[in-house]
């Protein structure tokens, strides 16, 4: 927690010390982005540029596909452009002598040959699986000389943001009226006597039919993902509302 929401937070206990209700709770550690990367190309697996444990900014590339194919592809489609385009500006300079349903046709032919250029460099462009925001490698499940397939995405990468965790909370539902978001969490990690706090961020509108519990968050940082813990939301009493 920074300074300023300690500050917010010691606040909130004193003044509802002394109408206060303790909600138990217990909470699992979920990273606060996590986002499970595939291909969206079909494939074999060329390079790999990062592995488990490793951080990478949002726009590096993590691994790419063989695409030797696509850029004979592309060559030959550039080289097509470039005439079309030298056509169709020689066209436009007799424009007045000659029938603008000839010019139109130089036009369009032209125009087709940029759209096949834009259209290979967007399929190139899948054949690099990049990482949409800044992290760390959680988990790695390729190899080079996999084929994926973009019709059945295999998870390439698991990408977790490095500090920022949330905390997932489940309570009982008939304390649904009671939670609000900016209510106080003291909270223990499970085997560790030191207590932390933090303010429930978010409330999950629905509750679970199997478990009647309800969801809330709690906005922290750099505990382990997947570690669990228990701990007290801190209400105003009813008869003090």
């Amino acid at each position: 927690m920074t300074k300023f929401q300690n500050i917010i937070f010691i606040f909130l206990l004193l003044t509802m010390s002394a109408y206060s209700k303790k909600i138990y709770a217990t909470f699992d550690v979920l990273a606060y982005k996590s986002a499970n990367l595939a291909f969206s190309a079909s494939g074999t697996v060329e390079k790999i540029m990062t592995d488990v444990s490793i951080m990478v900014k949002a726009g590096d590339t993590l691994a790419t596909l063989n695409n030797d194919d696509l850029v004979a592809k592309y060559n030959i489609a550039t080289i097509a452009m470039h005439h079309a385009k030298k056509d169709y500006e020689r066209q436009l300079i007799a424009k007045n002598s000659i029938q603008q349903s000839k010019l139109d046709l130089y036009k369009f032919k032209y125009n087709n040959a940029q759209a096949e250029v834009n259209y290979i460099q967007s399929l190139l462009a899948k054949t690099n699986l990049k990482a949409p925001f800044d992290g760390i490698i959680a988990f790695r499940y390729i190899e080079a000389g996999d084929v994926v397939s973009a019709m059945a995405a295999k998870t390439a990468f698991i990408l977790q943001s490095v500090r920022k965790r949330k905390l997932v909370l489940e309570f009982d539902q008939k304390y649904w009226k009671m939670v609000r978001t900016g209510d106080a969490f003291e909270y223990n990690i499970d085997g560790y006597e030191q207590t932390y706090s933090g303010v429930i961020s978010k409330i999950y509108p629905k509750t679970n039919s199997k478990t009647r519990k309800m969801l809330a968050e709690v906005y922290a940082s750099d505990f382990v993902v997947g570690l669990f813990g228990t701990g007290y939301i801190i209400v105003k009493d009813e008869e003090s509302k």
